[in-house]
């Protein structure tokens, strides 16, 4: 089957639904109501953009790409979260968010894209290597809660 030209647009505040919706399907669940406050949050950024990408007029998938800057790696883009719709992988709507990702950082004058990638998501690496990423480090994530109330 030959890959898909999805429309695609900034997310808007009524996408929030559809991107929760996704998000829960990679694992990473949210409820509606949080998802529309941090796009609410976004849109006053100028640093970040979150791209859908719609089919029939449905939001089929989403990417969130923006700005990083450290002081060891200078400043770059990250991708910091690519969902499609389970119906709608391996028809090249990943790729589509991407290149929309891509664009944005060259437009920001970036010189660099980075992803991360849960290790066990090896489809997903190859995805991503088949994009022309290439494996820099395989890490560990640590976290703690700070006591505050979100």
């Amino acid at each position: 089957m030959a890959p898909m030209s999805p429309l695609l647009r900034p997310a808007e505040v009524g996408d929030a639904g559809r991107i929760a919706v996704l998000s829960g399907q990679l694992g990473y669940p949210a409820p509606p109501e949080a998802v529309l406050e941090r796009l609410r949050l976004l849109e006053d950024r100028g640093d970040q953009r979150v791209f859908v990408a719609l089919v029939d007029g449905q939001v089929a998938g989403w990417a969130q790409v923006g700005r990083s800057l450290s002081l060891e790696a200078g400043e770059q883009a990250e991708l910091v979260g690519l969902v499609v719709d389970e119906r709608w992988r391996g028809q090249g709507l990943g790729a589509s968010l991407v290149a929309a990702a891509e664009a944005w950082a060259r437009g920001q004058g970036l010189a660099l894209l980075r992803v991360r990638c849960n290790v066990t998501r090896s489809d997903t690496h190859r995805f991503y290597g088949n994009l022309g990423f290439g494996e820099v480090k395989r890490q560990v994530v640590f976290r703690k809660g700070l006591g505050v109330a979100r």
